[in-house]
């Protein structure tokens, strides 16, 4: 095994992965690090053998981790990375701060970041995969990020550099962003507490908050609308797609897509990380046969097979 450098934080081998997600499979990683600081992160990585793969891993709610887990480094930020300060107009947020919490401190503070109340994970991840809901996206009021390369040294990224765009940005290879900086419009702290609450009871009014899920699947078909019309604005949703295909409830092993809402898929219960990829899969290839449109994941998906499920 690659002899590791010397860490102040945790550094574990054979390190399961499963209780770090949402959906709660997946298998080891070869090595979970969890850096005390900016500090130990850098020097960390500038002395790793540069042939050793990392994988930046926030709270686990957007990621299938299939069960044979990881070959490579997992890098999960925790309480060195979690601050949240508000300076005028602006916000900045560790990495590991997690989105509801600098929704509301922002909120306090007059700053409108309520669209992130509800989207469950970490400020990295939102800056990774361009967060967004009810209209507005991380791209909308990110002004900068900082990153740690994969050679150890701390970079600051204008958003523009990072070309958000739906569900997707092009941070540099194994780059763990560290910290991001938002540009707020301002509103009245009890206006922008009660906007939240309405976002939460909608949401858990329409989604199964109470299941084990990673979110919305699959990500809304581009370029298809409703009515087949070019100048059409009500572009189709995952959701009903799957309906259509007649997917709402499909089961697969201990995976299940959601009764609740059709573009959410759940662990019902001892699901393995194989049955709710395949249940997806299945998904994608019912709903083509049925519609002509392929579904694209927005759930990540990492790793390898266990070995009694490879070919």
């Amino acid at each position: 095994m690659t002899q590791m450098p010397q860490t102040r934080g945790p550094l574990t081998p054979n390190r399961p992965l499963a209780d770090l997600t949402w959906l709660r499979v997946g298998g080891p990683a070869d090595w979970l690090f969890q850096p005390a600081d900016p500090e130990d992160l850098c020097a960390f990585l500038a002395a790793l053998d540069p042939l050793v793969a990392v994988f930046p891993m926030g709270v686990g709610s957007n990621l299938i981790v299939r069960d044979g887990g990881l070959r490579a480094v997992v890098i999960r930020l925790g309480r060195g990375f979690n601050s949240i300060e508000v300076q005028g107009d602006r916000v900045v947020a560790g990495a590991a701060a997690l989105d509801a919490h600098v929704a509301r401190r922002a909120a306090e503070a007059g700053l409108d970041l309520t669209f992130l109340r509800t989207i469950p994970g970490s400020i990295g991840g939102a800056v990774r995969m361009n967060a967004g809901c009810y209209g507005q996206y991380v791209a909308d009021v990110l002004e900068s990020v900082t990153i740690v390369t994969r050679a150890g040294e701390v970079q600051v990224l204008a958003a523009a550099e990072l070309n958000l765009r739906y569900r997707q940005s092009d941070l540099p290879d194994g780059a763990t962003v560290i910290s991001a900086t938002f540009r707020a419009p301002s509103g009245d702290p009890s206006e922008l507490t009660a906007k939240m609450e309405d976002q939460l009871a909608k949401r858990d009014a329409t989604q199964p908050t109470k299941d084990r899920s990673a979110g919305s699947t699959f990500r809304n078909p581009v370029g298809h609308s409703s009515t087949g019309r070019a100048d059409d604005s009500h572009e189709l949703k995952a959701w009903k797609v799957i309906d259509d295909a007649g997917m709402r409830g499909a089961r697969l092993g201990g995976a299940q897509m959601s009764e609740m809402h059709s573009n959410f898929l759940i662990n019902a219960g001892g699901a393995t990380a194989a049955d709710l990829e395949n249940l997806g899969e299945d998904v994608r290839k019912r709903v083509f046969q049925n519609s002509g449109i392929t579904l694209e994941w927005e759930i990540m998906r990492i790793g390898e097979p266990a070995a009694d499920q490879q070919d």
